[in-house]
Order: structure tokens, then sequence, then C-alpha cells
């Protein structure tokens, strides 16, 4: 067990998880800018994008590159800056570090090795577009960017689609007509919403139901940052996917169950459950009157 006290030693050294803003920069904290003032050395995704930020706000101190590529070996030059004491200040484009963002793995290892991580609150487009959407917000499920290719992307959506939770993506504005074709095939008829270019001036929602939102897809020139919000599985749900009430039940119970309670004939009721799940007559028959 380890608990960790964020600000009993403020000669530690401490890596600082800094939200930026995901378009508007009126967004971003006074807490995270003044973070962004006084840490030794800002790790960000982009040097590129980070560096218009900090000009925008007349912040000089050093950046240095962390990304999916080079994780793992910056991430043993950053933890050894925080042994020695410094504060290092981490960024990502936009919105949260760590959060379908590089950060986990730094942030985990500072922990391992008894560093103090602390997080400020910020921006971040999932939570935006969820509220925004108008769709049940008491329980979701974030899952970021579905996998590229169609058989992982459907794989996974077959997986979510029983959750009760209002679930969360994230799409490119290149994979966004696919996405929504593989949700309402798997899913069936849905509220769903889009969130496109949160907080920037182009800033918009389209609300409605799964057939609804391929027909906007398909008509509309698709920019920007995708959230999609998608309502859980629910009595709402048009298509739902039920369990078969007879799951439970034995070959022989389904068959006596018919005969009993439904006065069919044995013959009858062998060819009913026969159907009911799928299996050749001669199998039912075969199972029942082995009893």
């Amino acid at each position: 067990m380890k608990i960790q006290k964020s600000f009993d030693d403020e000669t530690q050294g401490a890596l600082y998880v800094v939200p930026t803003p995901i378009g508007n920069l009126e967004d971003i904290t006074y807490r995270a800018l003044n973070i962004l003032r006084s840490a030794d050395l800002i790790a960000a995704e982009d040097t590129r994008n980070t560096k218009k930020l900090l000009n925008h706000f007349d912040i000089s101190i050093p950046l240095i590159s962390y990304h999916e590529h080079n994780k793992l070996a910056r991430g043993e030059q950053l933890l050894e800056r925080i042994e020695k004491g410094e504060l290092i200040a981490l960024v990502s484009d936009a919105g949260m570090p760590a959060i379908s963002d590089p950060g986990f793995e730094i942030v985990q290892a500072a922990i391992e090795m008894d560093q103090k991580v602390v997080v400020l609150p910020g921006a971040n487009a999932a939570l935006c577009g969820l509220v925004g959407s108008g769709l049940p917000s008491e329980e979701f499920y974030f899952y970021g960017f579905l996998p590229r290719k169609k058989k992982a992307k459907m794989e996974e959506l077959d997986r979510l689609k029983r959750l009760k939770a209002t679930l969360l993506f994230y799409e490119s504005p290149y994979r966004i007509k696919d996405t929504l074709k593989a949700i309402q095939e798997q899913f069936g008829t849905r509220r769903i919403a889009i969130a496109r270019e949160l907080t920037k001036r182009f800033e918009e929602f389209v609300r409605g139901t799964t057939e609804e939102l391929i027909t906007w897809a398909e008509e509309n020139e698709l920019r920007g940052e995708f959230v999609i919000v998608v309502e859980g599985e629910s009595e709402s749900s048009e298509d739902p996917v039920e369990s078969d009430w007879w799951d439970d039940l034995t070959i022989l119970e389904h068959v006596d169950y018919y005969i009993e309670e439904k006065a069919l004939s044995s013959k009858d009721a062998i060819k009913q459950t026969a159907v009911d799940r799928s299996m050749p007559k001669r199998d039912v028959y075969q199972n029942y009157h082995i009893k």
C-alpha cells in the first residue's frame, strides 16, 4: 500500500499532470498556468503544439517531447529528474494526459518509485460530450477510439452492446461514417449523439437515432474530432439483446414445459423445442427419450 500526501514536502520533486484546452484557450485554469510557469521542465506529446500554447500565455519553460514512440526511454529520463527534486509538468496536445493520450506509463512508474503524482482538473472532450448529449449520465463507460479494422471493431462492439451504461467513444472524421454503421449493425436502433469540434467556433451537437445520424453523416462533409455518445441497452432500445427464456432448462425440462404448460403432444413439444434451440429434431428426440 502506498500513501501520498501531495503537499507535505514542497521541496520534493513531483510529476504534475496538466490538462490543456481542447479548443478554446480560455478553458485553461489559473492553476494550470501557474504550474506550467513554475515547472522545471514541460513534457509534451508534440512540442510544436505545446509551444503555441506557451507562447500565447507568455511562458518560456523548457520543453521536451514525451509521446507514444519514445515514452519508455524518455520516461526514465523524466523520473531521474523528479528524483533530483525537479517539478515536471506533463501535457498532451489537448485535454487530460493518459486519457486516449500518452501518460499512463510514466504515472504508474512514478507511483512505483514513491514519487508524487499531482493531477490537475481540466478540459475533457468525453465528459463535455456526455453532458451535452442529453443521454443518461449517472453511469457511463468511456472506451476511447475503437479499433480501426472492421473485424476487431465489431468484436469490441459485440462485447459492449449489453452494457446498461451510456457509452462514450472518440472518432476521427475519416472513420466516423463506418463507425456509426458498425454501431447500428451491432446495437440496432438506439438514441445517440455526436459532439463535434467541442469548445471551438464550429462546435456542433447532432442528436437522434442511429439511423438518423448515419443519414446525416452521409449527407454532410465531416471535419474535426468527434465524441460519440450512445445510450446503453435499456427498455427504450428498439433492438435489445435478451437471453432466451429457456437458457436454464435442460432439453428434458424444455420439452416437458410445452407438454405440461402448453398442453402440446410430445411430438409437437419436441418439434417446438428443436425450433427454439436451433437443433435437429432428431437430436432433441434422442435426448428426450433417454430419460
